[in-house]
């Protein structure tokens, strides 16, 4: 009897811990004006919420800055690790060791697919190990000034996962962990640079796998793929073209959304929400607002 007392404790105990890191609607959100960085709406912006996949906005500046610094192109290969397959699971690409594929099919993945694989080979093959690119990780978020945020791996899984049915135990000691805040400021980073677009912006993602296969898949971002959830300008055009969603059973949905009416861009940063419907309605609205503020 005290055994399952005990239990009983430790699970309230458990789910008290969670509880603050999903939230109807939401654990945090905010929107701002992206050419100015001006917020226009916050609530809680500051509040820790863990990211899941948004984590991967992190890896694909970082894999960008890279190209830039002529460290290695888009079109180069890159040899899939032991540990593309053995730090993931599904969503992915499904790469095997030794499998090579290019660094623009896999930021394709990355931000259509939310290709877990994608986000540990790009991250390897940016800085050598695992490791080396999650240090660099928090090192670019600390010149960011993201003073909330916290990586341990860069595809936003959790240290223990139960999806699809099959227990998985990572390597990593924590949930990476961020705040509104701290996202706004790596989203403007992003949007600063076109080719960010080139892969956010897809609706339908096509790459060609490891083994030579043509894979496509649909984007995750509901707000820019399903009719019923767009937001749409008074010339008739889509606002949103990017960026982010993610989704883990401890820390609710998540995304970092961002539109354009005109010569207006607005970023949206909505954390932890109960259901992916509370998070895209709640998203659309203030994209909605942000743009009407902006283009006023």
């Amino acid at each position: 009897m005290k055994k399952t007392v005990l239990f009983a404790a430790v699970a309230a105990l458990s789910v008290a811990a969670l509880a603050g890191y999903r939230a109807s609607p939401y654990v945090g959100a905010l929107s701002a004006d992206a050419k100015t960085g001006r917020i226009l709406f916050e609530e809680n912006a500051d509040a820790p919420a863990y990211p899941a996949s948004v984590t991967k906005l992190m890896t694909l500046l970082l894999v960008l800055e890279d190209v830039e610094a002529g460290k290695y192109s888009l079109s180069d290969s890159v040899v899939a690790t032991e540990d593309a397959t053995r730090l993931s699971e599904p969503s992915w690409v499904d790469l095997r060791p030794g499998e090579k594929i290019s660094v623009d099919d896999l930021l394709t993945a990355l931000m259509v697919k939310s290709a877990n694989d994608a986000a540990v080979a790009l991250g390897i093959n940016s800085a050598g190990s695992f490791d080396a690119f999650v240090a660099r990780m928090n090192s670019r978020a600390a010149e960011l000034g993201m003073t909330r945020t916290k990586y341990y791996n860069p595809n936003g899984l959790p240290p223990v996962s139960h999806a699809n049915g099959r227990t998985r135990k990572y390597p990593w000691k924590s949930f990476n962990v961020t705040s509104c805040r701290d996202q706004l400021k790596l989203a403007l980073e992003l949007v600063k640079r076109p080719q960010v677009f080139k892969y956010t912006s897809l609706k339908i993602g096509a790459v060609t796998d490891g083994r030579g296969q043509k894979l496509s898949f649909v984007n995750h971002n509901n707000v820019m793929v399903k009719n019923k959830q767009k937001v749409i300008n008074p010339d008739g055009s889509e606002a949103v073209d990017g960026l982010k969603t993610g989704y883990i059973d401890a820390g609710g949905s998540s995304i970092v959304l961002t539109g354009k009416r005109g010569a207006a861009r607005a970023v949206v940063v909505v954390l932890g929400s109960n259901t992916a419907k509370e998070r895209d309605t709640s998203a659309a609205h203030l994209l909605t607002d942000a743009l009407s503020a902006l283009s006023w």
